[in-house]
């Protein structure tokens, strides 16, 4: 991938901890000027929270229309009861269209964390065996395409219209073959491939013993996030009228949806432009985020002012819902949230 030798972005270079510093600093400060810590938890009132903290993928599926859920890949929603018998997730599976290879995931996750492509029968049994009881699964087709986005939207509460307020343009971690080295070590040699070493949460997609050949590019994981070496960049250039009108026809078709980022597959950025392909895997709402802002070529105050103005319109979206009727859930239930879905992240089978 030509664009694996970017440097370490503004963001990418400083610890999370430090990173929500400034943030928390402004979102005390709207706390103040709303009178409401938690009032991001009404943007969207279908969702547990708003999608803050603790909802699951399936709260965002069920509240679709017929035009939000054609634009979805297939699912199915395994409860812990089913996963006893793996004739009935079959005969599940078939009446959703859904065959190997696909894409187990927690319903209640975030980052990548718990989400592998399964090949079969058996490793779906394993990741079943695996998973924390209690807990749905979601199963989904497998999504082949290599453009992948997050779609950042808001609508304000009554308006007939929503925009896009980001893009950003995820790019799988990959490694380039030189004939000699595995993909282990290809891998330690790239500051971003190594964040898929050594790690509890994630295994290799790829036999990391492996020697690829001379120029020979692979691809290490399923997913793209930053936790596992994934690169993000900004692609506002990319937003045109006919794919803010697709995204906008697909928010307008969930109920109540006003603030959240749509992650999503593409075959090709032409028709990715003209809001053609779109395959959605999963819906983001309140606690999105700005992943735009984490581009290598972004500066630090820049991208700083992409999350703050993120912060500003969430809280005046759910400001808005609150006037209409609509109340933010309170601190302890929030904190009780967090912990719980921080809890179930530890528990997940490795992503890949």
């Amino acid at each position: 991938m030509a664009e694996a030798g970017l440097r370490r972005g503004a963001l990418e270079r400083l610890p999370k901890w430090l990173i929500c510093v400034p943030l928390v600093v402004q979102w005390l400060w709207l706390a103040l000027r709303y009178r409401s810590a938690s009032l991001p938890s009404a943007a969207n009132p279908s969702i547990t929270a708003g999608g803050l903290v603790g909802e699951t993928k399936t709260e965002y599926f069920n509240c679709m229309g017929p035009l939000a859920r054609a634009a979805t890949a297939p699912h199915l929603a395994v409860p812990p009861a089913l996963r006893g018998s793996m004739q009935a997730v079959r005969q599940a599976m078939l009446a959703c269209g859904l065959d190997f290879p696909l894409i187990a995931k927690p319903d209640l996750g975030m980052c990548g964390y718990g989400v592998r492509l399964v090949a079969d029968e058996a490793a779906l049994a394993a990741y079943f065996a695996a998973f924390p009881s209690g807990q749905t699964i979601v199963l989904q087709h497998y999504l082949g395409e290599e453009g992948e986005a997050g779609i950042f939207y808001a609508r304000d509460p009554g308006a007939a219209r929503g925009r896009i307020i980001g893009l950003a343009l995820r790019h799988f971690p990959r490694v380039t073959g030189d004939g000699v080295s595995t993909i282990a070590q290809l891998a330690a040699a790239d500051f971003r491939a190594r964040r898929t070493l050594g790690r509890r949460d994630h295994d290799f997609m790829a036999d990391r013993h492996a020697v690829p050949a001379s120029g020979e590019v692979v691809r290490l994981s399923t997913i793209g996030s930053t936790r596992v070496g994934g690169l993000y960049r900004d692609g506002a250039r990319h937003v045109t009228p006919a794919l803010e009108a697709a995204i906008d026809a697909i928010a307008c078709d969930m109920a109540q949806f006003h603030f959240g980022r749509f992650d999503l597959r593409f075959a090709s950025l032409e028709q990715f432009e003209q809001g053609q392909g779109l395959r959605i895997m999963e819906v983001n709402g309140a606690g999105s985020e700005a992943i735009e802002a984490w581009d290598p070529q972004t500066g630090l105050a820049a991208a700083l002012r992409i999350i703050f103005a993120k912060q500003r319109t969430l809280f005046a979206i759910a400001a808005a819902n609150r006037a209409r009727g609509l109340r933010p859930i309170g601190l302890a239930r929030l904190a009780r949230l967090h912990l719980m879905q921080q809890r179930l992240l530890d528990a997940y089978p490795p992503s890949n």
